[in-house]
């Protein structure tokens, strides 16, 4: 079974002024969607076409060597950019107490994770990601990874991720990444971090 490309959970300008609208539906309908095309094309006819990508992403070594790095750019892109659209929101939300206790418990307090977190997102090169991953001991932590590479490839499960991609910021920060990684602090889905806590 192919991968979809998955709904939008709000509308292309539900986001303003921190995303734009533009930005939003180019990164969506065309970025995402070329992930989707590229991996299912990668995939078609072997085995592994109805593995669930986020499980994808941690067999990677199973994956043909042949078809490996498309899996691995193209899959990476599809999961990451799932979980990324599900980070976001227009409403205001808050951790929940028990996530809040283990992002006090590793940072001290929220703004030394924001500062952490906001750290590994700037000082990527080039292009990539930064996670807050939820440890097997139900503590957190921040990390960051190059390209579409995930914590799944990891064997780690990631909560939450910011997409530091030129082409996820470019429109409306142009090179002001700093500025685009404090947007992104005011529309976290909090409610949807803490679920993933929670499971």
């Amino acid at each position: 079974m192919a991968y979809k490309l998955p709904a939008l959970p709000y509308d292309y300008n539900a986001l303003e002024p921190y995303i734009d609208a533009k930005t939003m539906e180019i990164h969506h309908s065309k970025h995402h969607q070329a992930y989707i095309t590229k991996v299912n094309a990668a995939l078609e006819g072997t085995s592994l076409e109805d593995t669930p990508i986020n499980e994808l992403c941690g067999i990677l070594s199973e994956v043909p060597e042949n078809i490996r790095g498309a899996v691995r750019n193209n899959g990476g892109g599809h999961a990451n950019h799932s979980l990324f659209w599900n980070s976001l929101t227009s409403a205001k939300t808050e951790p929940s107490p028990e996530l809040l206790n283990a992002i006090n418990a590793a940072y001290g307090d929220m703004d030394s994770f924001k500062a952490e977190f906001s750290n590994a997102a700037a000082t990527r090169f080039g292009s990539g990601w930064a996670w807050l991953i939820k440890n097997d001991d139900r503590s957190v932590s921040v990390m960051s990874t190059p390209n579409q590479d995930n914590p799944y490839m990891e064997g780690k499960k990631p909560i939450l991720g910011l997409d530091v991609w030129e082409h996820a910021y470019y429109l409306n920060y142009q090179n002001r990444r700093p500025d685009y990684i404090n947007a992104f602090f005011e529309i976290i889905n909090w409610e949807k971090v803490s679920e993933l806590f929670a499971a």
